[in-house]
């Protein structure tokens, strides 16, 4: 048996100092040659055991770690730590949650708290910035807890106030947390460190708490029983690069990997590849952005982070797992479609969720679950045309939801959203994806229930006078000429074609504000979610859509000879796409 390495996810806010954190450690400036110096990319750095003594050389004294190093992976944003997964789980073994003192939480810091919490990640806080506290001495390369007792009484109050701000907010998300060195018991209470990733002041102490923590709490989870067991990996990014062609950067977590092995990697479609070269960044150095050359290998042991040169991965996608294939290929097929494929519990009825990856979907689909929110779909990548006929098409108004993560809407998709009746939320923080969810399904309920105590949508034909367009979009305003029947605010409007679209925003005469408009009146009128020209045109006759239980109804009330006459016409439109409408 032998300890592998633990994997330390790095996450935080964007700009608190993540990649600044882990430059200081390599001494290299991955983070002054991003792009607006905002991580693009996942990267990995192996800290080697005997660095971790050069850079604790003031804490461990006398004192020996019994783990080989620890492999850092820095994560541009939150969002990436859901891709990373190992057996279902993170691939994490521990985390270290950046945050700028001087700022304290921030959307993407709550949102890493979340998922942390969620995968049963430990974690320590590294409290960063510390050096730009008004009046703080920060010292190069000194462990914090020698240098604040030097600081003055008001630099200490001033840093004491930050802090226990930090302290309290980490409280309302339910994190009990203190400066590590009062802590008792780390399994009950979160440690915070304050460094400054600018002078290195305080890294010693979050590696040392690192360290102690690993060698503390995961003996069990580090021990390898068999390190020439086949490897297992998760992807980290599959990149073309010059002069070496298609890539794959992996973690191997598990086992060892050879060149000329055969691997199998899950993605968009499983895939069964050779590994023609194996090229490992040296330690202290970054796998995305290498000081050096990458050493070529013929055999790599976990835990380590290296890239892969193989043919055939169009396919792969960033946290697919990979196994090597040492016997029995289509069962380790079938292991690697099964943990590439998502595990979200649907019902019947409900709303659709999408997001960019596995992971993430998982994520999303567990918070909106402990909110009691019922999902019918899940799927991964961007939303198309026919996600939002989809929806669209669901009885339930509650249920003509969207919800993705991290994901783009398609063009057709987005021209298919602005005439349909449905609600879409995206964005790239889960949490917020589902308090926004949850305010306009509030909302919505509050505006269906208002609604269900107006009178039935009474039969209503109008035309869209020729030279009336007001407005064409946003929302649309045209001038009409009702022809039959009553027109009312919130009706859908049917085209002869049998096509839905838009809902009637609100109806004017002149200045005045109409609540119904009735036959012979020529009013203005503005449509939500229509555009002139693209759902409804100059000289078009349009009626009201009519929901087929309101239709029941109408057959029981005296309607007008025109009225009849128009819920004959709606009628006849229904029935050509669904024979038994209004019966």
């Amino acid at each position: 048996m032998q300890i592998r390495q633990p994997i330390v996810s790095v996450l935080g806010h964007v700009d608190h100092g993540k990649t600044s954190f882990l430059d200081y450690i390599r001494s290299s400036r991955v983070a002054e040659r991003e792009a607006g110096r905002i991580t693009q990319h996942i990267g990995a750095t192996e800290v080697p055991k005997d660095e971790i003594h050069d850079i604790c050389c003031h804490l461990l004294v006398g004192k020996e770690l019994n783990i080989p190093g620890l492999l850092f992976i820095d994560t541009p944003g939150h969002n990436a730590f859901t891709t990373l997964r190992a057996r279902g789980g993170a691939l994490a073994d521990l985390a270290v949650l950046v945050v700028d003192i001087n700022e304290g939480l921030k959307p993407q810091t709550i949102e890493s708290i979340h998922l942390l919490k969620s995968y049963k990640t430990p974690f320590v806080i590294a409290a960063n910035k510390i050096d730009l506290i008004f009046g703080y001495k920060s010292a190069k390369n000194k462990p914090f807890i020698l240098n604040y007792i030097k600081q003055g009484r008001r630099v200490q109050e001033r840093f004491d106030e930050l802090f226990y701000n930090l302290v309290g907010n980490l409280t309302t998300e339910g994190i009990n947390s203190d400066r590590y060195d009062r802590v008792g018991d780390f399994m009950r209470t979160f440690g915070i460190v304050p460094i400054s990733a600018k002078t290195g002041e305080g890294i010693e102490d979050l590696i040392m708490v690192l360290g102690g923590l690993a060698q503390r709490f995961l003996d069990e989870e580090l021990t390898q029983d068999d390190i020439e067991a086949p490897g297992e990996a998760t992807v980290l990014e599959v990149k073309e690069e010059k002069g070496l062609g298609k890539t794959m950067d992996i973690i191997l977590f598990k086992g060892t990997l050879k060149r000329d092995d055969t691997i199998v990697i899950g993605g968009r479609e499983v895939t069964t590849t050779r590994v023609k070269a194996i090229l490992k960044p040296k330690a202290m150095d970054e796998i995305r952005d290498p000081r050096e050359k990458f050493l070529r290998e013929d055999k790599v042991y976990a835990a380590t982070g290296v890239k892969i040169l193989a043919q055939n991965i169009e396919n792969v996608v960033s946290g697919a797992s990979l196994k090597v294939v040492r016997q029995n290929l289509n069962e380790i097929m079938e292991e690697v479609k099964e943990e590439s494929t998502a595990h979200v519990e649907t019902e019947e009825e409900g709303i659709m969720i999408k997001a960019d990856a596995i992971g993430s979907l998982e994520a999303l689909a567990k918070e909106l679950k402990s909110e009691g929110v019922k999902i019918k779909s899940a799927e991964i990548g961007d939303v198309s045309r026919k996600d939002i006929i989809t929806c669209a098409t669901k009885p339930d108004a509650l249920n003509r939801v969207l919800l993705g993560f991290n994901v783009k809407l398609l063009p057709d998709a987005l021209e298919e959203r602005d005439s349909s009746d449905i609600q879409v939320v995206t964005n790239n923080i889960i949490y917020k994806i589902v308090e926004d969810y949850i305010d306009w399904q509030r909302k919505k309920k509050k505006e269906l229930e208002a609604g269900s105590r107006l009178e039935i949508v009474y039969p209503a034909k109008f035309l869209f006078l020729p030279d009336h367009t007001f407005r064409i979009n946003k929302p649309a305003v045209v001038g009409v000429r009702i022809l039959s029947g009553k027109l009312r605010p919130g009706m859908r409007i049917l085209r002869q074609d049998g096509k839905v679209f838009g809902r009637i925003k609100s109806i004017r005469s002149g200045d005045e504000n109409l609540k119904e408009a009735l036959m012979g009146t020529e009013v203005a009128v503005a449509i939500e979610n229509a555009q002139v020209g693209r759902q409804f045109k100059e000289g078009d006759v349009l009626y009201t859509d009519i929901p087929a239980t309101d239709a029941k109804k109408l057959k029981e009330i005296n309607l007008s000879i025109e009225e009849q006459d128009t819920l004959t016409e709606i009628t006849n439109i229904k029935r050509k796409s669904e024979n038994f409408w209004g019966m």
